[in-house]
């Protein structure tokens, strides 16, 4: 009889365990809290936190670059400066929020969104059919296309003037990095992580030129002695844009907004003029500049 009770009793907490870890698998919780702050979108492995979730928090996290002046840079006394963190502030200013900036990578911005790790990216994202696949972009605030910089003892103003043997550098997930695998698989590429250590290499003699972003590689020339924009576009005209975690429609639809509003007030023109005139000058402002998301 006692070993009839014991065997059922097994039973019972062997169905347990068993519902318990089908519920967890579910995507329930076996104990604690359940995070109102994430809200799960049609795969469960993308997570996003909506417009009111947002406000309620009291916080956003916007991505950005920390190394990347005049977009997106730490200062000596460790402050988030730049084109797109001048833009930051507004929107938590606007949305009456604090924000928690996260130093982003250019090889990483699709998972910091698609894990939740931000909430907004704002790190001179190139708009692309392939990316738009995974992120939800907003309307445009610039004009960007490719460029090349090189030194001056060999300015490279064709790409067919790249050896065999010879490197280009490249930032991993960049838009360079994808044009020239896709339309000169020729052209050997020396990868970085890091704008940083891109610059560094470029100036140690690795390569014999770097292709990035055409707004990048001018500010390089223009604030670095011994370097010349040879090719300043390469392929299509793009545009940059903020991104979201792909179906983050409520933050998708004010960002929007906010971007028409903003225009009204001739908003990125002065952002400009605040962060990247002493780079480019004016000359560059009504080309690069993209305002209230309308491109002329």
């Amino acid at each position: 009889m006692k070993k009839e009770i014991f065997f059922k009793k097994s039973i019972v907490v062997g169905l347990s365990i068993l519902l318990g870890t089908s519920l967890i698998a579910c995507g329930g919780k076996a104990s604690g809290n359940s995070s109102k702050a994430n809200s799960s979108t049609n795969s469960s492995s993308t997570i996003y936190r909506t417009l009111d979730q947002i406000k309620e928090s009291g916080t956003i996290n916007i991505g950005v670059f920390s190394d990347k002046n005049p977009f997106g840079y730490v200062d000596e006394y460790g402050k988030y400066q730049g084109y797109d963190v001048y833009f930051a502030e507004r929107i938590g200013k606007d949305l009456g929020v604090k924000i928690n900036y996260v130093s982003t990578e250019a090889a990483n911005r699709v998972e910091y969104l698609e894990t939740g790790k931000v909430d907004i990216i704002l790190a001179n994202f190139t708009v692309t059919e392939d990316r738009a696949k995974k992120v939800d972009f907003a309307l445009p605030y610039m004009n960007v296309a490719l460029g090349v910089v090189s030194p001056n003892s060999k300015v490279i103003t064709d790409l067919s003037q790249i050896g065999k043997d010879e490197q280009v550098i490249v930032i991993s997930g960049t838009t360079a990095e994808l044009y020239l695998m896709q339309n000169n698989p020729e052209i050997k590429l020396q990868k970085y992580d890091t704008y940083a250590n891109a610059k560094n290499a470029l100036e140690n003699g690795n390569a014999v030129a770097w292709a990035n972003d055409n707004t990048e590689v001018i500010a390089y020339s223009l604030q670095n002695e011994g370097y010349t924009v040879g090719i300043p576009s390469l392929g299509s005209n793009d545009t940059i844009a903020p991104a979201v975690t792909k179906g983050n429609t409520t933050l998708l639809n004010w960002l929007n907004n906010e971007i028409k509003s903003l225009g009204q007030e001739n908003f990125f023109h002065k952002d400009y003029e605040a962060t990247l005139v002493d780079t480019y000058g004016l000359e560059y402002e009504n080309s690069l500049v993209v305002e209230g998301g309308v491109i002329k």
